[in-house]
């Protein structure tokens, strides 16, 4: 078997960490919380991704404490090993974490303490009773008076030596303060998104489950490469419920929720889900049948092959009565299937009448609005038309006054057709010069020659005429 620091240096946040800064991890930098709370935080971020890579990828089943003797491990210990969102916090992970050339880590004890402070990890027993989101900060008031009063109290309790500060305990007894099981927030994060990613489209048979095909579903989804433990499942179904509030749990049966469906398991649900583990049973019976017929065929060909025909015809014997259970049990299945998908159909169909109700009352809910009635309608008709009559005649009015005015000082219509046109004729003869003067230069630009040189056959008849002269 591998050793332990083989097997925390195949995990990435080690191998991805020098052996110089893994002293410096595995080294107690508790006193530096105050002194230095950047290298102290940087140093409680580092062990928190640590644990979360290492609970996530199942190391915690994988490697035992090397130390037995002084510390028996009960079976519960053990069991819980098992757990990847969960981590098993004893004196015993200090000592698989042992790592060659750098030893056990220190202060691990007061690193937990600080992932507790930060809500990064929460106590197991505190995660199932709490009532409210993990969240929630808590009431307002109560706040206020604990940062105003119980944080200077308590400050001054320490320096009376009345209490001690969580700093100044030794790791044994920070050990006692912090040891048992405690939820990673994160990794619950991460395998609730995945949940959540399968939630669309989910017809109403396939929103249902019990809290075991609920892990067999999932189980082996929600982490890459791991399979979820039962107190896994737990603290995640609880989270999903409380936190992310898409499904609701009434004892074994777990329903997905939308914004459509009710938020509660109804005798609906609990009838469907019966239908549902059935149809799943009878078709694991099926696969189970199918899988002893294919051994009876390899059987019987393997007895013939050896010349064994009694054993041949008995293996022979007994695939024939398999087969007949199997039609048996398909015939059964299918008319299961088909019983759960017509009650999953009229399931449906009830939603769809509380959809058009709800509808309806709607509808019905703004038409009894008192601007809808008839009286108030006709009104508020009538008053919008007597609004357009008196706009119109205002406008009547002011075009009136205006003709009134014009006619008053004495300006004519014609002669204001007259000057209009007047004026449009000599805008076209102005634009009909500067086209005509455009055309002038363009010719100036032309070079023509000086003397056009003329034909030999045009000018031997003056010739002749000249010489005859």
């Amino acid at each position: 078997m591998a050793s332990v620091p083989q097997s925390l240096s195949s995990y990435s946040t080690y191998a991805t960490t020098s052996k110089s800064r893994l002293q410096s991890l595995y080294s107690d930098v508790t006193r530096q919380k105050h002194s230095n709370p950047t290298s102290y935080h940087a140093h409680v971020d580092w062990w928190q991704r640590a644990l979360e890579e290492l609970v996530s990828q199942g190391w915690q089943a994988e490697n035992p404490s090397p130390w037995k003797g002084k510390e028996t491990e009960g079976d519960e210990e053990l069991h819980s090993r098992s757990n990847k969102l969960v981590l098993n916090a004893r004196r015993s992970l200090v000592d698989r974490l042992r790592f060659d050339g750098v030893g056990k880590p220190l202060g691990v004890a007061h690193t937990i303490a600080e992932l507790r402070h930060s809500n990064a990890v929460i106590s197991l027993p505190a995660f199932f009773s709490s009532t409210v989101s993990v969240y929630d900060p808590g009431w307002l008031p109560y706040r206020i008076a604990s940062f105003l009063v119980g944080k200077p109290l308590w400050w001054a309790m320490e320096q009376l030596d009345l209490v001690k500060s969580e700093d100044s305990y030794s790791e044994a007894e920070m050990w006692k303060r912090v040891q048992g099981d405690y939820v990673m927030l994160k990794l619950v994060e991460r395998a609730a998104d995945v949940v959540d990613s399968f939630r669309g489209g989910m017809s109403l048979a396939d929103s249902l489950y019990t809290v075991e095909s609920f892990r067999k579903e999932f189980g082996s989804k929600v982490l890459p490469g791991v399979t979820i433990s039962e107190m896994d499942t737990e603290v995640l179904l609880k989270y999903l419920e409380r936190d992310r509030r898409i499904l609701v749990r009434d004892e074994d049966v777990i329903k997905f929720i939308t914004a459509d469906r009710e938020k509660e398991v109804t005798v609906i649900d609990r009838g469907i889900l019966e239908l549902k583990t059935a149809v799943g049973n009878l078709q694991g019976q099926v696969n189970t049948i199918q899988g002893k017929i294919d051994e009876m065929t390899t059987r019987i060909s393997t007895a013939l092959s050896r010349q064994q025909k009694p054993i041949a015809l008995a293996h022979l014997r007994h695939k024939k009565g398999l087969e007949e259970i199997l039609t048996k049990r398909l015939s059964a299945l299918q008319n299961l299937e088909s019983t759960l998908m017509n009650v999953e159909t009229a399931a449906g169909n009830i939603e769809i009448m509380q959809a058009y109700e709800k509808s309806a009352v709607t509808l019905q809910t703004i038409l009894n609005h008192p601007s809808l009635q008839r009286t108030k309608i006709d009104e508020t008709m009538d008053a919008l038309a007597a609004a357009n009559a008196t706009a119109r005649e205002v406008d009547d009015a002011i075009r009136i006054g205006g003709d009134m005015a014009a006619a008053e000082a004495g300006i004519d219509d014609v002669d204001l057709e007259d000057e209009l046109r007047e004026l449009v004729m000599e805008v076209e003869r102005e634009s009909g010069k500067a086209e005509e003067h455009a055309a002038l230069e363009k010719l100036q630009d032309i070079n023509v020659p000086e003397q056009i040189p003329a034909r030999p056959e045009a000018t031997q008849p003056v010739l002749q005429q000249v010489a005859e002269s």
